[in-house]
């Protein structure tokens, strides 16, 4: 069995009102990540990620 790692809340919300308002906005992000558009956003960050990459390996 795999272990779960305790996640830290360094905020002044309790950790069940940060959970109830995750569980309210997960399905938006879901379907937003899902849509045409967001999938596109992703493959832009996803290349910008790379170059900055490569840019950091080119460097040293």
């Amino acid at each position: 069995m795999s272990r779960q790692k305790k996640l830290v809340n360094n905020s002044d919300y309790p950790d069940h009102a940060i959970e109830r308002i995750a569980r309210c906005i997960l399905p938006d992000i879901l379907a937003y990540f899902e849509s045409e558009e967001g999938q596109q956003e992703f493959k832009e960050w996803k290349a910008l990620q790379e170059a900055m990459k490569e840019k950091k390996t080119d460097t040293k």
